[in-house]
């Protein structure tokens, strides 16, 4: 049974390893008054909870102003789960704005942010239980390369892995600016590392998920859907009709390899 434990183990960042919900609203809500100009720029409690509950419908960090907007202007949070990638180019086109420079904006004022207030900033992410734990054993197991495949920024991932004590070798952190999709760095990982490689890859998004699902060359890659990030009940339930797609609990990700697979062993 040990030979088909992972030889890299590949993880998402938000939502898998670290949650960072309540920093994502307000560096959000910082972009949004700095793109629409509010009068009030005190948000409501609410706009937060629904930010919190229609946050897996965003696919990459630039989007998060976009989807305050959206909440602002109207739009319910069932259209948004249900419709945000067509929802997401008609807020850009109506608000005369492009993706890259929403980004820019988003990661310019992280950056400012952690300058002027670096414990302040960190204080608003919260390392899942066990998870940091987890990450330190097996960055002493050399049987196992952990890396992490995540669409924020590399420096940023690297700012909060050093607060919660786990020592990653940056080469290790692919963030977005190798702008690659995660299979093709998947793929890239079986290239450099021989036929013997064995991954296995945690993500909280379904839809990443099936899109190594079809990739044929990445068959033998292990796909793991992290249950306590950024999904809905929905994506949980449809793991089932999506096979070889696991659901994933945390209490399993902080245990060993082969607690990951209950019907193999």
């Amino acid at each position: 049974m040990i030979n088909n434990f992972p030889t890299i183990l590949a993880l998402d960042f938000d939502g898998v390893i670290c949650d960072g919900l309540i920093e994502y609203f307000q560096t959000a809500w910082r972009a949004y008054c700095q793109i629409w100009k509010p009068v009030e720029t005190v948000p409501d409690p609410d706009l937060a909870l629904s930010f919190y509950r229609v946050r897996p419908a965003i696919e990459t960090g630039w989007e998060m102003p976009l989807l305050i907007r959206a909440l602002l202007t109207g739009i319910t949070e069932e259209q948004i789960l249900q419709d945000w990638p067509n929802i997401v180019p008609q807020l850009l086109t109506e608000n005369n704005l492009k993706a890259q420079s929403v980004g820019a904006m988003l990661d310019g004022l992280r950056d400012n942010w952690i300058a002027e207030d670096l414990a302040g900033w960190l204080s608003l992410h919260r390392f899942y239980p066990g998870v940091a734990d987890r990450l330190r054993c097996l960055q002493e197991d050399s049987a196992v390369k952990v890396a992490i495949v995540t669409t924020k920024e590399g420096r940023f991932v690297r700012e909060l892995l050093q607060l919660a004590g786990v020592q990653m070798p940056s080469e290790l952190i692919f963030g977005k600016e190798y702008n690659k999709p995660k299979h093709q760095i998947l793929r890239e990982f079986l290239a450099a590392s021989g036929k013997d490689t064995t991954i296995w890859f945690v993500e909280d998004r379904l839809k990443t998920l099936l899109s190594v699902k079809q990739q044929p060359d990445l068959s033998q890659v292990k796909l793991f859907l992290a249950d306590w990030g950024y999904n809905t009940l929905a994506e949980r339930e449809s793991v089932a009709q999506n096979p070889p797609v696991q659901l994933l609990s945390l209490s399993q990700f902080a245990g060993d390899f082969a607690d990951w697979l209950p019907d193999e062993c």
